[in-house]
């Protein structure tokens, strides 16, 4: 019979794929700021008195001391919290509005946190005013037009299940828990990524609040250029303004088949023959996969989701999965928020942690044999450090992934030449004294597997990373390349100010 612990490790889904939600505090030039972020001042508590004179009866602020307060603070991963002078809950977008400017004048530091689950110490929180999106809650279904109006400050959940009665959904999360605005906004890999592409590509419009306060519609039509900058060109960064909600388009969606299968260490050579198989020859854009390796306390396994859009998969799809002797098995006919929810975020909670990402083109069974490696040997060399678990995410999509919804050109992919598919290392453990070490590790972790990538042909050397999966030290050319500087003269005309310097996430030069 297998241990408790060891029940625990394999339990532990997916906690770490499809995630980030908003942006908070850190440098332009990328290095970890866990004071709040740049320009802290002496006098913020009378900035917070200022904020609450400015807001409507629609809006609160709150302090130390109460649970609102606690509550605006909180992120899954403790690492990525701070205590803010006051947090304040706008109700509206002019409210936003009114916040920006007074923080603006008075040069203040600040956060913005949608759904709290932001991997990079300080992206989302300050010691300064905190702004806390949970007010921007709405869902409105358009049947009409096939879209929906979904506020900044939900996590995927409330809206799938907001839409599931009209038989319908959009491109979002992929596990339970996770924040729309910043996920939608740095791109957005989903379960029906392969049918529709990525969140963002299926964005109709925003409405942002610029930092002067004005609230704007934004669409193709009105302003490009802003739109292409919303596009990957905010996401967990912060440099345009704040988004307060967001249109997308809705597919219809029935009963889907999938689930969950955990497997023990030594299936991983079987395991490795069916994700290859499976990357290399289906054709299917409804069938998809997520493959999370993870080891922790001595032990090490696969956490394997199946998804497939429609009640029943095509017969032997997913065969060479059934096939390998499993720990735990749930798998067949639910809902599309039912799926979500067998894969739960917060599975790590109230750790420490922080991910970091290779792009890779192949997925091949030498490639999965390096990242087993890489999780069999840190889950060794780690012993060390108390509750730690190191996890990888093997995300494979279709060739065309980024072929759908192009109309204009977004910040990332900066090119939509190479699919490029995410891998995602997810680390978490207990004591604040080990960051750095673990910082270091994942980021050794990472340059190993790029450079056994490179080394099996895979022109990744130079490729894009996803900023939703990017470690803190990533600079920012990394991500959006030659878009860079488009991104550069459409901050310096909506932001002149750099008001949005003075929350966090990687900052656009003006």
């Amino acid at each position: 019979m297998r241990s408790y612990l060891e029940l625990a490790l394999l339990s532990t889904v997916a906690v770490c794929a499809s995630v980030l939600t908003a942006a908070g505090s850190s440098t332009a030039d990328s290095n970890v700021v866990l004071d709040g972020g740049i320009h802290v001042r002496a006098d913020v508590s009378s900035v917070c008195s200022q904020i609450g004179d400015a807001l409507s009866s629609a809006s609160a602020l709150y302090y130390p001391g109460s649970i609102n307060y606690l509550e605006d603070n909180y992120h899954w991963l403790l690492s990525s919290s701070q205590s803010s002078t006051c947090t304040v809950e706008p109700g509206t977008a002019s409210d936003v509005g009114e916040v920006l400017q007074i923080l603006g004048a008075t040069n203040t530091s600040f956060a913005i946190k949608g759904g709290g689950h932001a991997s990079n110490p300080g992206f989302s929180s300050t010691t300064g005013v905190h702004i806390d999106m949970s007010r921007f809650s709405s869902v409105t279904y358009n049947a009409g037009a096939s879209t929906a109006d979904v506020g900044a400050g939900l996590v995927w959940d409330d809206v799938y299940q907001e839409l599931q009665p009209h038989g319908v959904v959009v491109v979002g999360g992929r596990v339970s828990g996770i924040g729309v605005a910043g996920f939608t906004l740095g791109g957005g890999y989903s379960w029906l990524t392969s049918q529709y592409g990525l969140t963002v590509d299926n964005v109709v419009g925003f409405e942002l609040v610029l930092p002067n306060g004005t609230v704007m519609g934004v669409t193709e039509g009105s302003n490009p250029d802003l739109m292409f900058a919303l596009k990957h060109g905010k996401g967990g960064y912060n440099n345009f303004g704040i988004v307060t909600q967001i249109t997308l388009k809705t597919y219809p969606i029935g009963q889907i088949w999938g689930g969950l299968i955990t497997y023990t260490e030594n299936t991983f050579p079987q395991l490795a023959q069916a994700v290859a198989n499976f990357s290399e020859n289906n054709t299917d854009p409804k069938a998809q996969i997520l493959t999370t390796y993870n080891s922790a306390i001595g032990f090490a396994g696969v956490t394997q989701v199946l998804f497939y859009d429609a009640p029943t998969p095509p017969d032997g799809l997913f065969d060479q999965f059934m096939a390998i002797p499993y720990f735990t098995k749930d798998v067949g006919t639910m809902s599309f928020l039912d799926l979500v929810k067998l894969t739960p975020s917060n599975a790590t909670a109230n750790t420490r942690g922080v991910f970091n990402t290779v792009s890779i083109l192949d997925y091949s069974v030498d490639m999965l044999n390096v990242i087993a490696n890489e999780t069999t040997y840190w889950g060794s060399e780690l012993t060390w450090a108390s509750g730690f678990l190191v996890s990888f995410d093997v995300e494979p999509f279709l060739p065309s992934l980024f072929s759908h919804g192009t109309t204009s050109a977004s910040a990332y992919p900066p090119s939509r030449a190479q699919p490029l598919l995410p891998l995602n290392l997810c680390w978490t453990w207990l004591d604040e004294a080990d960051d750095e070490r673990f910082w270091e590790a994942i980021t050794q972790s990472a340059d190993n597997v790029k450079a056994k990538a490179v080394s099996f042909g895979q022109n990744v050397g130079n490729a894009p990373l996803y900023g939703n999966y990017a470690i803190f030290s990533t600079p920012l050319e990394y991500i959006f390349g030659d878009q860079l500087a488009r991104l550069q003269s459409i901050k310096q005309r909506y932001d002149p100010g750099n008001v949005m310097g003075l929350t966090g996430g990687w900052k656009v030069q003006v």
